[in-house]
């Protein structure tokens, strides 16, 4: 808390809110018989920021168990990637899926 004194020489006491960090979502990709191997990767790398290497056991651990995360995000920036996603797999023809889950 901190004090402020006004010109009538009265004190106010300025109380500061607790701010807390805003909630996680995780970004689960879901597997399909359709969608390339390749074009996953691409996804991985290009709207998640994933090495090459990240990328592919990613990709591997969605083909054999059905569903991968890709990443844990505050909500906004998770409803974009999973939009994006979303958007570039539609205009290459594949119906790659992506969901959100609470963290």
């Amino acid at each position: 808390m901190s004090r402020e004194q006004t010109p009538s020489g009265e004190t106010r006491v300025k109380s500061r809110s607790q701010i807390s960090p805003p909630p996680l979502f995780k970004v689960l990709m879901h597997n399909d018989d359709y969608t390339t191997m390749d074009f996953v990767v691409q996804m991985l790398e290009a709207v998640f920021h994933k090495s090459p290497t990240e990328a592919h056991r990613i990709m591997l651990n969605i083909h054999v168990t059905g569903i991968g995360m890709c990443g844990t995000f505050p909500w906004e920036i998770a409803e974009t990637k999973v939009n994006r996603v979303h958007l570039l797999a539609r205009e290459s023809g594949f119906p790659l899926r992506c969901s959100l889950e609470e963290a």
